[in-house]
């Protein structure tokens, strides 16, 4: 079936409404209705006219880049050396003061921008069935929950399978544990992933049962397949309601229990013991590569160090971030020297409570009118295959010249454009303060498999997918600070 030409795609994207979401939604899915528009491949009937003069660079570019297993070789020895790392831990100290030194040794010009992060702490962590069996339940407290009472919480379940049913429930829920038994929809090629559907579930749960009186929730993970792995993530607190205990279970163990409470009452003790201490200090890691004409204008590439405290973080988002360091990398040995500055920036604390591009919003404000563009990976490190593109005056413009460019790097799976007002979290409030801002995509059918659990680990990644996703953004972050114009003029 032949695709819609772009523009059409994007005009249909433009009108789509925007998606019922809540809370934290890692900016490639955020925007499922655009997301899921059919952008079409770039058009072979003309030669594009901003790439023409890039191709023998573009393709020297790539070609140094795939030989290299440099990105890879860092990814091992964050993942392996320094492991998951939470916002106010040891780890991300460790690996800011890694990233740093790393990219130093590279011969970029680093520095480092304090911010202040939450520091929230996993503690031991239990829940057992106690009637009508006896059955351990595998769980994985939510990031920012509450403990609870030092002997733990001992009451009845009752299973929900949306906020509707909840409400309509309300009088069974005062005194219990309610489950939200949410599945995740079978990831579609064409419309993406159904994060966005049920990460609300994850994030406002436990206010919207505490207003009913419950005294904890579970929230099945959020995946579409399991081996008995959970999979934690963020939550956060109504102002209005009660703070209490909320973790997530397996997708086994949320059936289980589903089919236990059709049967009758089910009874089950669970304890935490997390616990949040005072802000920490952290940082922003900066790496430059200036531009020999321009170096005021600045081309930002961004990706986000910390992770959650269990698995190695390798997916998400370590990858991203060596990515994003042997993008820079290539060019320097390359001796390539754009017009315009490329910025390298690993942001801190992304995924419980996104400071770190706060920070770096606030601290850059007065520049941010010369940054050209602005774009993040954090969609694992599988083999890139679109771009989403969003700008608060010219988002189907930029998004009309990305494509443009497309042709340079098609060969590494990257080859659609869409337009969408809803781009990565952590360039997110670049685009408010009015920078053209994107995220690279990559085929996400496994990404939830490992996505916040012990699974997300070195082992997961190809090391030639990974190469391509440097290898594109290589050459897109160089082509964009050397065209003779701005990409959104």
């Amino acid at each position: 079936m032949k695709r819609a030409p772009l523009a059409l795609a994007l005009a249909l994207a433009a009108c789509a409404p925007p998606p019922s979401s809540g809370g934290e939604v890692p900016a490639w899915i955020s925007d499922t209705s655009s997301y899921g528009a059919p952008a079409a491949p770039r058009s072979t009937t003309a030669p594009p006219s901003l790439a023409d003069p890039y191709r023998e660079v573009a393709a020297k570019i790539l070609a140094a880049a795939r030989a290299d297993r440099g990105a890879y070789e860092k990814l091992a020895e964050l993942t392996d050396q320094i492991g998951a790392r939470l916002a106010g831990s040891p780890e991300l100290d460790r690996a800011i003061a890694w990233a740093a030194q790393t990219m130093k040794a590279d011969g970029h010009e680093v520095r480092t921008e304090k911010v202040m992060v939450p520091h929230w702490q996993r503690g031991a962590e239990e829940a057992m069935v106690i009637a009508p069996v006896t059955r351990k339940v595998h769980v994985l407290g939510l990031g920012g929950s509450i403990a609870t009472p030092k002997g733990g919480i001992t009451a009845p379940i009752v299973v929900v399978k949306s906020f509707e049913e909840l409400e309509a429930r309300a009088a069974d829920v005062k005194g219990a544990i309610v489950l939200f038994d949410v599945p995740m929809r079978p990831y579609d090629k064409t419309k993406g992933s159904d994060y966005g559907n049920v990460v609300r579930y994850r994030s406002q749960g436990a206010s919207r049962a505490a207003r009913h009186g419950a005294v904890a929730v579970l929230v099945r993970s959020i995946t579409e397949r399991s081996l008995r792995t959970p999979h934690t993530g963020a939550m956060s607190y109504a102002t209005d309601a009660p703070k209490i205990p909320a973790a997530s279970v397996t997708i086994e163990d949320a059936a289980l229990l589903s089919r236990l409470a059709a049967r009758g009452p089910v009874k089950l003790r669970l304890r935490l013991e997390s616990k949040t201490l005072p802000d920490a200090p952290s940082a922003n890691v900066i790496g430059e590569l200036r531009g020999k004409d321009k170096p005021d204008e600045v081309v930002l590439i961004g990706a986000h160090l910390d992770s959650w405290d269990v698995g190695q973080g390798a997916h998400d988002d370590g990858a991203g971030c060596v990515q994003m360091m042997q993008a820079l990398t290539t060019l320097r040995r390359l001796g390539l020297q754009p017009r315009r500055t490329i910025r390298v920036v690993l942001f801190t604390n992304e995924e419980n409570g996104g400071r770190g591009s706060k920070a770096y919003a606030a601290e850059h404000a007065g520049e941010l009118p010369n940054t050209v563009f602005a774009l993040e990976a954090d969609a694992g490190g599988f083999r890139p295959s679109s771009l989403g593109v969003g700008s608060k005056t010219a988002a189907d413009r930029v998004a009309l010249r990305l494509d443009e460019l497309l042709s340079l790097v098609e060969s590494t799976g990257l080859t659609k454009v869409f337009a969408s007002q809803h781009v990565g979290a952590d360039v997110t409030p670049l685009l408010a303060a009015g920078v053209p801002a994107g995220a690279v995509y990559t085929d996400g059918a496994r990404y939830f498999d490992y996505h916040h659990t012990e699974a997300d680990t070195l082992d997961k990644i190809d090391p030639a997918e990974l190469a391509d996703g440097a290898a594109a953004i290589a050459v897109l972050a160089y082509v964009i600070a050397d065209l003779p114009e701005r990409l959104d003029r």
